[in-house]
């Protein structure tokens, strides 16, 4: 253990991590905080329950069309200044909105573009971020680095929520202005990087359909990186009990929009301990198990949840869902990055992240239609079954996955 916590130490006097880790708290704060103010500010103004849809989508689009070439752009230039410079795009965003907010909200659309924006940003920073952390860290430590980011990140989606509803009491125009003073400071943090060991291939390859889809094809040709993308992707596509979560609150736990906000925060609460024990203590031996581990008890704790009718059961079932999906996310974070050479670490996050982002959004819309035909138990029932299945059938379709003793060395 006092290895594992020198080692831990080590990792947090590194000034590269420590700024990255904390450009990616501040400007993942701020993101949250900002989404509660905007659907709150749309909805008073409109009132019409489409328009929070038409939010989401209007990040999600551009997000979906633009991940492949900002992977393709992460691989040819450098990776802190691309986050940084999202980072600064976010915090002008904010200041968008404040202006409109500052001159009265009259139309919705001006709202709309800026959130297209946000999501183009969205879609480069992601790539971006995930390929530069290899970058910062020798092997040795990328794993407790990767769990301190992690639990970092967690922890801001915990407070977010809470803060922006705070801080919208003093009005939507304050907290636009706090998003984009945090949004400021994280840009400021992330163009402080310096020293990383940099990709070696800086040669600017033309941006053609081949080049876009060799992370695809690297991914294909990985059964490692296909199979724990794949295995992620399917269980959160089938285990989205967090959308069903208003429905739970008040039709089956009655407890109102008060626990609904307990019921939100207990799969965070769960990751970020999660994550704070890998950051001690990473796991180094049974990789395969473990990730396939994860999914399982993350299927169980959504079928526990759903059967659920007691709101302490719930909360721990919530928890224990949250803790098992960042053991499975920390794996295949770590074999994602590490079995993939740095020249194309970049194309490979960006299509780690279409599937990851595609599934959550369709996750959400599966479980809806779940929902609507079946009822919201049977439909997060039926959600965790069909995870524990598809976990039991990634054993047989990658046994080389299943059986991994040990992550693979950076290349």
């Amino acid at each position: 253990m006092t290895t594992l916590s020198a080692q831990t130490q080590h990792v947090l006097r590194n000034p590269n991590v420590l700024r990255f880790i904390a450009a990616r708290f501040l400007a993942t704060l701020a993101a949250q905080i900002q989404i509660v103010a905007v659907g709150w500010q749309m909805y008073d103004v409109t009132g019409d329950p489409l328009d929070l849809g038409l939010i989401g989508l209007s990040q999600f689009i551009p997000f979906v069309t633009l991940i492949l070439p900002a992977g393709h752009a992460a691989d040819h230039y450098n990776r802190a200044r691309i986050v940084t410079t999202c980072y600064f795009t976010n915090a002008v965003c904010a200041l968008v909105l404040l202006i409109i907010t500052l001159r009265g909200v009259q139309s919705v659309w001006p709202v709309f573009m800026v959130m297209m924006l946000l999501g183009a940003a969205r879609a480069f920073s992601m790539p971006g971020a995930q390929s530069l952390l290899p970058n910062l860290v020798p092997t040795e430590s990328f794993s407790r680095a990767v769990a301190l980011n992690s639990s970092s990140q967690q922890f801001a989606n915990i407070i977010g929520p809470a803060v922006g509803g705070v801080i919208y009491l003093a009005g939507p125009s304050v907290v636009y202005a706090s998003v984009m003073g945090l949004a400021l400071a994280a840009s400021l943090m992330m163009f402080q990087i310096r020293g990383a060991t940099e990709q070696t291939n800086l040669t600017r390859e033309p941006l053609s359909l081949e080049n876009l889809l060799s992370g695809l094809k690297f991914v294909r040709s990985r059964p490692i990186v296909f199979g724990a993308i794949s295995l992620d992707l399917f269980a959160v596509l089938f285990g989205g009990a967090t959308a069903l979560l208003p429905m739970f609150a008040s039709d089956i736990l009655h407890v109102g929009p008060t626990g609904l906000g307990l019921l939100r925060t207990a799969p965070g609460i769960g990751a970020a301990a999660c994550g704070l024990v890998l950051a001690l203590s990473p796991i180094s031996r049974n990789v395969g198990p473990w990730m396939f581990g994860g999914v399982a008890l993350f299927g169980v704790a959504t079928i526990v949840f759903g059967l659920s009718t007691n709101f302490y059961l719930s909360m721990v079932a919530l928890i224990v869902l949250g803790a098992a999906d960042m053991v499975s996310v920390y794996v295949r974070h770590l074999l994602v990055q590490l079995d993939t050479p740095d020249y194309i670490r970049g194309r490979v996050s960006a299509v780690a992240s279409v599937f990851i982002g595609a599934s959550n959004e369709l996750g959400d819309f599966e479980s809806g239609l779940m929902a609507k035909w079946w009822g919201a138990v049977r439909a997060v029932v039926i959600g965790g079954v069909a995870t524990l299945i598809v976990t039991g059938w990634w054993t047989r379709l990658f046994p080389v996955l299943w059986q991994m003793q040990a992550f693979p060395k950076k290349k």
